[in-house]
Order: structure tokens, then C-alpha cells, then sequence
């Protein structure tokens, strides 16, 4: 990435001592509601920073799309009555420019905006030079280069206060969530960009306020370093995402029942029989690598014998047998189904192309 080194949130809030909260109502709607939960969210020592829609991208027409930037006026009031620092989300170079005027604090770019290049770029001409906190959630999708790209093009334009959003991705299937969670993309992006802050959104994770306890201990659980949680004074009389909101009241108890968890321990015995297991899981990865290439042989076997006998490569029934016969002793073996199934499609799809390149058929899965 070509960039100075990207700055912990440490760095930048020194006074910080927890995880980054950022919190507070979806959208911005009046002046008494936006300054009312603001003070409500301000008594809790563990809020750092408020966040308010003030343009709000809508699916379609006829929704609440925001105040517009009398909002930022009210972001401005809002640090000056409670010294919290103030974050809006920026869809436009336009809106950039506005929040830039109104000395908003932290600029956040949203799902829909990531997965565009181009209008990452052209945020990223706009903030170019200024010393604001730029936040960047996921694209819609699981695409982690896109995620990535948007990062660099930020970071390329001088900015060193980054932090990441993942905020899940829209499902293909009906889930309990609103957007599936997709832990692994945030992981791998972490595997990437070690240095590089992570937060969660739980609240457009869950899309239900009785889920965002669960999901918040997750995202801890996995090391990242804050939430953005959407909190309003009177959620049932918000203009807009009303079911996944809380009350400044229900945010405190939820951080109240989370556990942060450290990446390790001064316990001495902790560590020792830490490393003992992790020597053991080194030892049996070895091994199921080594298994794994014992299976790549037989199945380069195979290939020559099909090749030989002019036999197709994949042979559907077989393979659902397999993969029937590999689900229910994996559920023996108290494996998760969803997980020996991934499993066994990856090797099956590297089986097919090892087989493709023997026997020279092209094949149709």
C-alpha cells in the first residue's frame, strides 16, 4: 500500500482506554432528537464518538433519505454540548466537501459506495490533505479486493487515521441476520493489513436490536477493536431502521455484559499449555497435509484409468454419494455439516481439475 504508516485509534484518542464505541441514531431527524440522545450516549465514559445519518443512500424512493447538511450544524452542536467526537457518512465527493466545512470528525464511506471505484475515488480526491478519520465498511458483497482497494485509495490520498467497518454482506439465502456475518473476510483483511484498525456493525449485522449483544462479543472475540452501534432516545419512533436500534440504556448494558478478550496472558502456566496445543495442532496439520497429497495421488490414479478407458471425469451420482456418506460421518465426528460440505467441495473442485488435465476433457460442473 503505498501510504505512511496507518495510525492505531490510540493515536489519535489518546484518552481511550476500552474499545472505540461509536454510537447513535441512524439518521439525523430533528435537531432536539439529535442533541437528546447525543447527552443520553455522552453520560457513558466508554462512548467516544457519535454518529448520525445526515444523507441517507435509500434502496429505493419514497424513504427517508436525511436531513441533508442542517445536519452537520447539528453535528457541530453536538461536540460542542458534549465533547464527543462526531461522524457522518459521505456517498458523494459533494457531501466530503460539506463535512470537510462542518469540521466533522470522522467520515465514514458506506457499503453501496465501497464497492464503487469510482466514487471511492473521488471521495478520496476530496479528503485528500486533511487530517480527519476516514472509515471504510465492506462492499455489499464478500469481495475482499474491493474492500482492499478502497482502503488504498484512501490511504493514497495522505490519509493515516483509517479504520475498516465490517458491517456483513447481503445474504443469498434467508438468515436470522439482515446481512450475513462473513467473519473470514474481515479475518482475511486483518492477515493483510495487520496494522489496520477493525470495528464491527452489529446493528446492520443483525438487523434486530435482540441480536447485537451476541454479535458484539463475536466481533471481540475475534480482536477487532470497537463497534459503531446505532442508538436512538426512542427507537420506535425512528424514521428509519427503527428495529435495529437501541436506547442509550440498552447500549450500556450490552457493554456491560461483553468481555473484551486480550491476545495473551501474563499467566506462565496459561502460555505453556497454550503453546503445548499449539505445537499439537502444528503436528496435525502436518499430518493432514500430508494426507491430503496421499489423496491427490490416488486420484491422479484415477485420472489415467478414466483416460485409458475414455471415461468422463465427473460422475454426478458418485459424487453426491461422496459427499452424502462424508456429511453423515462428519456428524459423527460432531463436524458440522456446512463445514465438511465446504470441505469436501473444495477438494472435489481441485480432484476434477487434477482429473481435467489428464484425461484433456472439458468438463461441466
Amino acid at each position: 500500500m503505498k501510504t505512511t504508516k496507518i495510525k492505531q485509534i490510540k493515536e489519535w484518542l489518546p484518552a481511550l482506554n476500552n474499545p472505540f464505541i461509536f454510537a447513535g441514531p441512524c439518521s439525523l431527524e430533528t435537531e432536539e432528537q439529535t442533541l437528546i440522545t447525543a447527552k443520553l450516549l455522552a453520560k457513558d465514559k466508554r462512548v467516544f464518538a457519535y454518529r448520525g445519518g445526515v444523507w441517507k443512500p435509500r434502496t429505493r424512493p419514497g424513504s427517508f433519505e436525511g436531513v441533508g447538511k442542517i445536519g452537520l450544524r447539528w453535528l457541530q452542536n453536538v461536540k460542542k454540548e458534549t465533547g464527543l467526537l462526531v461522524g457522518t457518512e459521505i456517498a458523494t465527493a459533494e457531501h466530503a466537501y460539506e463535512a470537510l466545512k462542518h469540521d466533522i470528525d470522522i467520515l465514514w464511506i458506506g457499503a453501496r459506495s465501497t464497492a464503487s471505484p469510482f466514487i471511492v475515488q473521488e471521495i478520496a480526491d476530496a479528503v485528500s490533505g486533511s487530517d480527519k478519520v476516514v472509515m471504510i465498511k465492506n462492499p455489499v458483497n464478500p469481495d475482499l479486493n474491493l474492500w482492499l482497494g478502497a482502503i488504498e485509495r484512501i490511504a493514497s490520498a495522505g490519509i493515516e487515521k483509517i479504520v475498516a467497518i465490517h458491517r456483513g454482506f447481503t445474504p443469498f439465502t434467508q438468515t436470522k441476520f439482515r446481512n450475513y456475518p462473513g467473519w473470514k473476510t474481515a479475518i482475511d483483511l486483518k492477515a493483510l493489513l495487520p496494522d489496520l484498525p477493525i470495528i464491527a456493525d452489529p446493528s446492520h449485522i443483525a438487523g434486530r436490536k435482540d441480536l447485537i449483544l451476541e454479535l458484539s462479543q463475536k466481533a471481540f472475540d475475534l480482536g477487532m477493536q470497537g463497534l459503531m452501534i446505532e442508538s436512538h432516545f426512542n427507537p420506535e419512533a425512528a424514521l428509519s431502521d427503527k428495529e435495529q436500534q437501541v436506547t442509550p440504556q440498552r447500549l450500556a448494558e450490552i457493554l456491560n455484559q461483553l468481555i473484551k478478550k486480550s491476545e495473551s496472558s501474563n499467566d506462565l502456566q496459561f502460555e505453556d499449555v497454550l503453546e503445548q496445543l499449539r505445537e499439537r495442532i502444528d503436528v496435525l496439520d502436518t499430518e493432514l497435509l500430508e494426507i491430503l497429497a496421499l489423496r491427490r495421488e490416488v486420484v491422479r490414479k484415477i485420472g489415467k484409468h478414466k483416460k485409458q478407458q475414455a471415461v468422463a471425469v465427473l460422475q454426478i451420482h458418485r459424487w453426491k454419494e461422496i459427499l452424502d456418506q462424508r456429511k453423515l460421518l462428519g456428524i459423527k465426528m460432531e463436524l458440522s455439516s456446512e463445514f465438511v460440505n465446504t470441505l469436501f467441495n473444495c477438494i472435489h473442485e481441485e480432484s476434477i481439475k487434477l482429473q481435467s488435465e489428464i484425461t484433456d476433457d472439458v468438463v461441466n460442473q
